[in-house]
């Protein structure tokens, strides 16, 4: 994965609550073994027209308006089953960051496990940044994982997020599970090497 430490970006926002996760990643495109090319058909049945194929010009992700690695969404997103090619065709497309009010606890685990940051917010500040997105679609977020905080640039209105300390630092340093064992292998060869039964 990608190191994630901070990031500067324009935002596409999706202010629709409840959005699940086919909705995101619909089942008929979960044939694919690899994490790759699920970005294609992110939010497949409302960026295209299901009888004639084309974008619909209104949903966000085709409004030429907007841009960015970061996506504003509604509250509870990501609900529904637990598939985690919801998180893999986000990442595919090229966000790195979903910004709400409430995430659903296994798209979130997922989303961190692939190196897609989930930040939680209050609801009046959620408002702050969807406002600003609509005045500028242009505005700029940055968002700081060392100091656990987003802030609109333009204004300088920031918000701290939560996020488990293990999960912040697998994502600083880009490291999935496999990679932050591969990085303690010398101290956890040498926890071996003292541990009492190992030396008689």
């Amino acid at each position: 994965m990608d190191k994630f430490i901070t990031l500067r970006s324009s935002a596409v926002p999706l202010a629709i609550e409840n959005i699940d996760t086919d909705q995101i990643i619909p089942a008929r495109f979960l044939k694919l073994t690899e994490r790759k090319g699920f970005g294609d058909n992110l939010f497949r049945d409302q960026r295209y027209d299901g009888s004639t194929g084309e974008p619909v010009a209104s949903f966000p992700l085709n409004d030429p308006r907007y841009s960015g690695t970061v996506l504003l969404a509604g509250k509870n997103f990501g609900c529904g089953s637990s598939r985690e090619h919801a998180a893999w065709a986000l990442y595919d497309y090229g966000f790195r960051s979903v910004v709400s009010t409430f995430f659903a606890d296994i798209f979130r685990n997922n989303a961190l496990n692939n190196g897609l940051l989930p930040v939680m917010v209050s609801e009046p500040f959620m408002k702050r940044l969807f406002a600003e997105t609509e005045r500028d679609g242009g505005a700029v977020f940055v968002i700081d994982l060392p100091s656990q905080t987003i802030s609109i640039e333009a204004t300088g209105e920031s918000e701290k997020f939560e996020i488990d300390g293990y999960k912040k630092e697998c994502l600083i340093n880009g490291y999935d599970d496999v990679d932050y064992l591969a990085a303690a292998r010398d101290e956890i060869a040498r926890f071996e090497k003292e541990r009492s039964w190992s030396s008689r």
